[in-house]
Order: C-alpha cells, then sequence, then structure tokens
C-alpha cells in the first residue's frame, strides 16, 4: 500500500493544521470526508468498480440533520491528508448512527476493511488504512492511563491531552518484520488459522524491545519455522491497519539449501510450506473466488497488491526470471 509522495508545500499546511486549532476548524467547513461506521469505510459501487465517496462539508451536514447532531459530529473528524491545492480531507466514524440510513441516502454500503483492500485500487487504499487507525486510536485513548481521566481530542485528531495531569497522547505504531525466506530456488510462505481458505503470506511477527530489524528477523524465522538465515536485506516499508497500527519493515532473507527442513510452531501458524516459481506465479494470477477446488479444498493465493507481502513475492519472482534468462 504505497502512500503518494505530497508535495512539499501540502505537507507545511497539513502540519499547520495540526498546530493551528482555529485553522483545522475552519477547513472542516471546506475539507472532504471519508466515512466510516464502526470502523469499515462507506463504498459505493460503480459498473465493476468500487469507489471511495469523499463527500463535501455541505453533504456531510446534510446527512447529519438526519440525526440533528451536525455540529456535535463534525467535531468527532480527524484528518488523514490534503490534496497539492490545498483542500483537507478528514474521516468520520458515524457508529452510533444509523448505518441502514446513511446507506440508503449516499446508494452505497459500509465494507470491512480487509475485504474493501482487496476490490479498490491504490490509491485510496493508503488512506483509507490510515484513517481507520487514527479513528481506532483515538476511540481506545479515550482516558488518560495515568489518572483515570477524560482526555481531549484537538480538532485535528493528531494528539489527545489529559488536561488532569497535562499529558500529551500521540498515535503510534508498532513495528513488525516481514519477511520472504527463500533458499533461492524456492520460497517459504505460511497460513495462520485466521486467515480466509487458501491465502498464504510471508512470515511476519513483532519486534520485540531492544532488537534491531536484522534481529528480529532472524529470531522469528527461528521460532516460527525453525530455519537459521544466513543473509538478509530490507526491501521497503509500508503503514498498514491491522491489527492494530503496524509500521511494516519488508525484508528479504535466505537459508541455506542443505538445511530447508522446517520445524513448524503449531501455535502461531496452521501451515508453513515452500513453493517452487511455477506455484507462485499461479498464485499470484488467482482470485480468492477461484480458488476452491470441487473436493473443497483450496488452492493458493496471495495478498492483494496494495499489501507489502505481494510486493515481496513478486520481488523474488523477478530475482528468479532474472538468474534464469
Amino acid at each position: 500500500m504505497r502512500r503518494q509522495h505530497r508535495h512539499p508545500r501540502a505537507s507545511t499546511y497539513l502540519n499547520q493544521l495540526k498546530e493551528d486549532d482555529s485553522l483545522c476548524r475552519q477547513a472542516q467547513t471546506s475539507g472532504t470526508f471519508y466515512l466510516f461506521h464502526n470502523l469499515s469505510p462507506f463504498l459505493q459501487k460503480v459498473g465493476k468498480k468500487y469507489l471511495v465517496p469523499q463527500l463535501s462539508a455541505a453533504e456531510m451536514k446534510g446527512i447529519l440533520e438526519k440525526f440533528q447532531e451536525a455540529e456535535q459530529w463534525i467535531e468527532k473528524s480527524v484528518l488523514i491528508g490534503c490534496s497539492d491545492e490545498h483542500r483537507p480531507c478528514f474521516a468520520l466514524d458515524l457508529g452510533a448512527l444509523d448505518k441502514s440510513v446513511i446507506e440508503s441516502e449516499l446508494q452505497g454500503s459500509f465494507t470491512d476493511l480487509r475485504k474493501a483492500l482487496f476490490v479498490l485500487d491504490g490509491k485510496d487504499s493508503p488512506l483509507l488504512a490510515l484513517a481507520q487507525s487514527l479513528l481506532r486510536w483515538h476511540d481506545s485513548h479515550q482516558y488518560c492511563s495515568k489518572t483515570g481521566q477524560p482526555t481531549q481530542k484537538n480538532p485535528a485528531g493528531s494528539k489527545r491531552v489529559c488536561h488532569a495531569s497535562g499529558v500529551t497522547y500521540y498515535p503510534q505504531m508498532s513495528p513488525v518484520v516481514i519477511t520472504l525466506v527463500s533458499n533461492r530456488s524456492r520460497c517459504l510462505l505460511v497460513r495462520q488459522p485466521s486467515f480466509p481458505p487458501g491465502m498464504f503470506t510471508a512470515l511476519s511477527g513483532f519486534c520485540d524491545l531492544g532488537e534491531n530489524v536484522e534481529e528480529a528477523v532472524r529470531r522469528e524465522v527461528a521460532e516460527e519455522v525453525g530455519l537459521e538465515v544466513e543473509s538478509l536485506r530490507y526491501s521497503a516499508s509500508q503503514h498498514w491497519p491491522f491489527p492494530s497500527s503496524s509500521l511494516m519493515i519488508a525484508c528479504h532473507a535466505l537459508v541455506g539449501a542443505q538445511r530447508a527442513e522446517i520445524s513448524m510452531d503449531t501455535l502461531e501458524l496452521e501451515e508453513a510450506r515452500w513453493f517452487g516459481m511455477e506455484e507462485i506465479v499461479e498464485g499470484l494470477k488467482r482470485e480468492p473466488s477461484s480458488s476452491k477446488q470441487d473436493d473443497g479444498s483450496f488452492l493458493p493465493w496471495f495478498p492483494p497488491k496494495q499489501a507489502i507481502a505481494h510486493q515481496l513475492i513478486c520481488e523474488w519472482v523477478q530475482q528468479q526470471t532474472a538468474q534464469t534468462a
């Protein structure tokens, strides 16, 4: 899920909105809004495509007036970005309001974000992921951990303050390593019991306190599949909203071809196995809906293009192709 590079002037303006409360409140009257309901984004289907509508402030007011609480709700919105033309974009979760009324009025539906990422194109996905993470963070940080008193959100949603203790809370991400293990001719993919049937992905795990990335990769590979990493290289990073808000640090790890026997952690994983080039290429083409076989089993398929695991798998294919050319 790649975020597009923001123009420097847009970044400066975005920071001004976070720092200047009155400027941000003013921006709420001219900005656009992404809608959520209990952390599920609102989508519209147009033909075969799914779109994420950005509602104007006037359209938002029209919807909220049906519930007679317009002003109160706009204040709950969080700033998630702005265009190069300095048009701010906000996200708002209407989870306490009647979902069916909103869906009927706007001709669309609130959709689980995991499902939404499979049907949306790349440009909307990063903003929706950021929006959901920020909305979830505010929902879970309404009270000060030091005093137990309520915390107050600033208009942009970039922080919460406990006025009783003076403590300021800022949204944070947890670092996670995601690693595509290979022994040159094959790569290793895994699945957890919670995954949709047939889906395999790269190994991943949270960094422990005090670890660097290299140590986290070596530990995760050893713990989950019992293999020793010979060498590793960094690929890229990505914000990912699941399970909460994570910074995915993607790496390729090489293990010895002679030591490729998997010893799987059955508490974490349901299956871990080696995939050859042909099976990977087929899996990349396969849609989740076409995975089920007549006998009830499922052919392997992989995460959507917006996920960094997909990028790791594609990079491995490109590397294999280059070596055999």
